[in-house]
């Protein structure tokens, strides 16, 4: 596989489109990516990681463009409005007119903070994803959603902002470590829950190949998801119906990751560990079967993943940051839930002495 022959998948928003490419060589690829720059100026957002990794790559490719970078430190709890402050002070030091572009180099954090910054200045200018997590590829780079967290919660704050293409290399998986490698396989396996059973079954038959990152079974799951979730943002880009399945696990695995204060878990084990909650949730409500939610810890765990709340947390701290949800109405847990593999939907109204009692069924409180 080279950068002759990625995968392409189209984006389609009305009268706006972008591509997403997968495949190997696609950094080096600039006659591909370049077309995506309209303007003279770059800012290129990368953390202190993956900067000396792929920045020089990436600044290959931007012969004729006035730009700079900006670089925040890796992980979850860098993703402030103080950095945000920092990347646009940077866009004005590089004189970024209207027409000028953020990249994203990294992971999720990388491109919703870039995203974001992107989305505020001058009102909005272009930027292009570069994912360089399996995560990234397979869900934030993907859809528009930009953001920063609050000490209240993970982002309550954002815009939707599209990016003008999404260039996910695979070769910047071969430097991911295992653990960052893992959370990613967690998105995949929620897009197939929402609604692909089929998808599902082949991630059941090929959980070993992609444990082992063989490149034909990671660029299928890679494009089998964002197609996926193509079409999902293409019917709903804003969220108003949906797109909200797209969060199964998301609302205990949001409240999972703010009460360990982004330290214990990464957002792929939280989704993970919240989607088995939603699972086991559903099954206490009646909507579904135990046999659901033991396919789903099995592949999880086959996988490598986590399915369980790690020690020393408090359920009802959890059900207090759930109530923080976006997804909530009227003062009461609207959640993603299903009726089996593949049937997720949207259930409002729900019973919070339920949500306690499986909250404290996998604690131990």
């Amino acid at each position: 596989m080279n950068a002759s022959h990625p995968q392409t998948i189209d984006v389609a928003l009305g009268t706006r489109s972008y591509p997403v490419w997968i495949g190997r060589g696609l950094l080096g690829d600039a006659a591909r990516w370049r077309a995506a720059l309209r303007g003279r100026h770059a800012l290129i957002v990368s953390n202190t990681t993956v900067a000396p990794l792929y920045l020089d790559k990436v600044a290959q490719g931007l012969d004729g463009v006035r730009w700079s970078s900006f670089l925040i430190d890796d992980g979850e709890a860098h993703k402030t409005f103080a950095n945000v402050g920092r990347a646009l002070e940077a866009l004005a030091a590089l004189g970024a007119t209207r027409d000028a572009c953020v990249i994203a180099l990294g992971g999720g954090v990388v491109g919703d903070l870039a995203g974001f910054s992107a989305a505020c200045w001058m009102r909005g200018i272009d930027f292009i994803q570069m994912p360089t997590t399996l995560l990234a590829m397979v869900d934030s780079s993907v859809g528009g959603k930009t953001g920063v967290n609050l000490p209240a919660g993970k982002n309550l704050v954002g815009a939707f902002h599209q990016p003008r293409a999404v260039v996910a290399d695979i070769d910047t998986l071969d430097t991911l470590p295992a653990r960052e490698y893992r959370t990613g396989l967690a998105e995949v396996v929620k897009g197939a829950a929402i609604g692909d059973p089929a998808f599902f079954a082949w991630l059941e038959a090929h959980a070993g190949a992609l444990a082992a990152r063989e490149d034909a079974a990671l660029v299928e799951a890679i494009a089998r998801k964002v197609r996926y979730k193509a079409g999902v943002v293409a019917r709903d880009e804003t969220e108003q119906g949906e797109r909200a399945l797209l969060n199964l696990g998301h609302t205990f695995g949001h409240a999972l990751e703010t009460a360990g204060h982004y330290t214990t878990l990464l957002h792929g084990e939280g989704v993970a560990v919240g989607m088995v909650l939603a699972a086991q949730l559903s099954e206490r409500l009646g909507m579904s079967a135990a046999a659901d939610t033991q396919r789903l810890l099995r592949l999880l765990d086959a996988l490598g993943l986590p399915t369980a709340v790690p020690a020393g947390y408090d359920p009802q701290q959890l059900l207090e940051l759930m109530r923080l949800d976006k997804k909530n109405t009227a003062g009461t847990l609207r959640l993603i839930l299903w009726r089996g593999i593949g049937q997720a939907e949207i259930v409002g109204g729900v019973d919070e002495a339920q949500v306690l009692a499986v909250l404290r069924a996998a604690t131990g409180g």
